[in-house]
């Protein structure tokens, strides 16, 4: 039995790949200094997975910035907008993703959304009528050969062709079936030329596979590999899913050529069943994802041994892998030198799962797999009993009744009172939270944490930021201020450090997008709030302003849906116990003065099921109600809002409404506005802010666009319900990028008022 993987981390154990990257964009370094980087990330990784005695070690699923967008510039999918911008390949490259202004020109990003069920974000790919999908990239090729001088042959790896043309965007009248034939003569000469370099196996990621699908669908994914499949020569194809199960479509993935089909037996509710069902082409190589490529807790060996057990009786030849790529998990624990050994035994990095494999393999192949000394020592580690319990929490969560999910009076009347409260102009500009994190404030955040810094001087750094930030924002002219969220290291891990129940790492880091990364703190117990986590800041910002104040939260399903969850319990558990502990600070924020408090699930979507048919019971009917709980027992002059970010929102848009905030802000601009129409056609009641400029790009938009957004959003959103905003927290710009891009926007809801009147 063999082992594999589908993707490594590339972002380096230290991130060494962001850093580099960021001297690059602020041209400290050169390009070529920045392939040296990324050369030897590879260099490592390579050694690693070989060391491990993994059999199937992956290539090209490094990226400088992400791998769909890499997969658009090697198929030519690249809008003239940048590729006539006259910069080099590279460059060219990060205009697509981040964005370009300078003396060459001003373009916007790509659309950014999230990659299925994940915190990971994807670069849209854009199609007009115009554009020839033809291979004309060479990054695969180069890096199995780079591979190869590294003494290893790889198996290259390449977004599939039918999750490709699934996930782009078209923007003229023609549809992925007008686009099938190019894609599949540019994958069909992909394979000679790995044919011609000598590769073993090539691996085409399908993830789409997982997701409902029509029998349009269905006949798409067949016509395009019946076209390149008999192109294939000597290489061999792993058809390679991930996210769920194939339900839709197993029969036809089994009829085709292909020579190996990965199954996710992690998340794929169905795998198991439906080979056991259907049996499993004796001609063709089961890569079977057993090991949790999402989450950090160590694999239990007994339970994995029973799947592959049921699987040998349908097919002798078993590869080993993961459930997904390991991009989704920190790198090593070798670099988590704080955290107690009685904890870091019960975790696997990306390095640790590369030894389960290994393990896993040894004991499968045993000849009394139960008796082996790695079959033992795993079961003795789960067998532990867990700390972290709390019986008081669990018994609230168990006498929650229907009652305590509504908010009253209703909608419509509290709109009616939080109008003549507030007496907001029409279009109320705001932003969505934090300010610019700038180095001296990573530099004090980072001393107080060593100790190098009292507790009385950190606070009286954060009030001089907040009442600074306060300021500027007056200065600005926005009507309902913020206070910068200067003491949060991240929108979860802070408030992970005020609840009970959350372990934190030192060095977890997980990519996000591009060059931002994220490090999860972890569900180890049950889950209660210590202290109040932010009323002291926002209560002190609030004083130094007439305006309103909004107190700055994050919702219990982002918590969640942005930590390492537990798996010994349910999410909707889970969910619960956070939603218990912020709607304690929400009512403190409101006792104490906060009359707008702003409860952020930028994650909300992220964990929807990728089938509909899975969406309520699994989720929705949970998630939603764990919001409604955070704010239900607020004043009806108290006014709610919500955040939400980086996803497609249109088939849960009612449920979103349901929620019953007061206010609701979109990440929309780099979707150019799309939800607008949504929101019309669903009578969306919910006042709304959708995001009139990108703040993950360091343009700075000028007055003119933001009010050409303002215009687009007028003519399907009543003006009484419009606020306006940025589409995300500004944490991650400079000020030199966020004061003109806030005063621009300011005098843009300015003059459309005054065209209003």
């Amino acid at each position: 039995m063999n082992t594999s993987i589908i993707g490594y981390p590339r972002i380096g154990g230290l991130r060494e790949l962001k850093f580099a990257s960021e001297k690059y964009f602020r041209n400290e370094i050169t390009a070529d200094e920045l392939e040296k980087t990324a050369k030897e990330i590879r260099s490592y990784n390579l050694s690693l997975q070989k060391k491990s005695g993994l059999d199937y070690i992956p290539s090209n699923d490094f990226s400088f910035y992400d791998g769909v967008l890499d997969t658009a510039f090697l198929l030519n999918a690249v809008p003239e907008r940048y590729t006539s911008l006259g910069l080099s390949t590279l460059d060219t490259y990060f205009a697509a993703a981040r964005g370009y202004q300078g003396e060459k020109g001003d373009v916007k990003a790509f659309a950014m959304k999230k990659w299925y069920n994940t915190n990971y974000h994807y670069m849209v790919p854009e199609i007009d009528d115009s554009t020839e999908i033809k291979l004309v990239g060479t990054k695969p090729f180069t890096l199995f050969g780079e591979a190869l001088e590294n003494g290893v042959k790889t198996k290259p790896v390449v977004i599939g062709a039918y999750t490709f043309l699934k996930l782009a965007r078209y923007k003229g009248s023609k549809k992925a079936e007008d686009f099938a034939e190019q894609t599949a003569a540019a994958y069909s000469e992909l394979l000679k030329k790995f044919n011609e370099l000598g590769a073993e196996w090539i691996q085409f990621d399908e993830p789409s596979l997982v997701k409902d699908m029509t029998a349009e669908d269905i006949k798409l994914f067949v016509s395009l590999y019946e076209k390149i499949l008999p192109n294939k020569g000597t290489v061999k194809v792993l058809v390679q899913t991930y996210f769920g199960d194939v339900r839709d479509c197993y029969k036809e993935l089994c009829g085709l050529d292909f020579d190996g089909i990965g199954l996710d037996f992690t998340e794929g509710k169905k795998s198991l069943e439906l080979v056991k069902a259907n049996g499993f082409p004796k001609n063709k190589t089961l890569f079977a994802g057993v090991v949790n490529g999402k989450n950090i807790w160590r694999n239990n060996y007994a339970s994995t041994l029973l799947v592959i057990t049921e699987l040998k009786k349908h097919t002798a030849d078993i590869v080993l892998n993961t459930s997904c790529s390991l991009l989704h998990v920190p790198c090593t624990l070798a670099n988590e030198t704080k955290l107690d050994e009685k904890y870091k035994k019960h975790f696997a990095y990306a390095e640790e799962k590369l030894t389960e494999l290994a393990e896993i393999k040894k004991i499968a192949d045993a000849e009394c797999p139960t008796e082996t000394e790695e079959y033992r020592r795993n079961a003795a580690l789960h067998s532990e009993p867990r700390s972290g319990g709390n019986e008081e929490v669990r018994n609230k969560v168990a006498a929650l009744t229907e009652k305590d999910f509504v908010r009253l009076p209703e909608f419509a009347e509290r709109e009616k009172i939080q109008k003549a409260r507030f007496e907001l102009p029409l279009f109320p500009t705001t932003t969505i939270g934090s300010f610019p994190q700038t180095a001296e404030i990573k530099s004090a955040r980072n001393a107080h944490r060593k100790g190098e810094m009292s507790d009385s001087n950190y606070e009286s750094f954060i009030e001089k930021k907040i009442a600074d930030c306060v300021a500027l924002q007056e200065e600005i002219g926005l009507d309902v201020l913020v206070h910068g969220e200067f003491e949060r290291n991240d929108m979860v891990e802070y408030f992970g450090e005020c609840l009970d129940g959350y372990l934190f790492t030192e060095k977890a880091w997980v990519q996000s997008y591009g060059t931002r990364c994220v490090k999860p703190p972890v569900v180890w117990g049950d889950i209660s709030r210590a202290k109040p986590m932010t009323v002291r800041w926002s209560v002190y910002a609030q004083s130094l302003t007439k305006k309103p104040m909004k107190g700055m939260l994050t919702g219990p399903v982002t918590i969640l849906n942005w930590s390492f969850p537990r798996e010994d319990i349910s999410l909707k558990e889970s969910a619960l116990q956070i939603a218990l502990a912020i709607r304690e600070e929400v009512l403190d924020l409101e006792a104490n003065g906060i009359s707008i408090i702003q409860v952020d699930e930028a994650a909300l979507r992220e964990k929807l099921p990728l089938r509909k048919s899975d969406w309520r019971e699994d989720y929705l009917d949970w998630a939603i109600p764990a919001f409604r709980y955070v704010h239900s027992g607020v004043k009806p002059e108290t006014q709610i809002h919500t955040h939400m970010c980086y996803s497609e929102f249109a088939d849960i848009i009612k449920d979103i409404d349901d929620m019953d905030a007061d206010v609701i802000t979109f990440e929309a601009s780099r979707s150019d506005l799309t939800i607008l129409d949504v929101l019309k056609e669903n009578n969306f009641r919910t006042e709304v802010g959708p995001g009139v400029y990108d703040i993950h790009s360091p343009r700075v938009p000028s007055k003119e666009e933001i009010k050409a957004a303002v215009s687009k959003m007028r003519e399907r959103i009543p003006a009484e319900k419009l606020w306006i905003n940025p589409d995300c927290g500004l944490k991650t710009r400079g000020n030199a990028e966020t004061v003109p891009s806030l005063t621009n926007l300011v005098n843009a809801a300015k003059e459309a008022r005054n065209e209003n009147c």
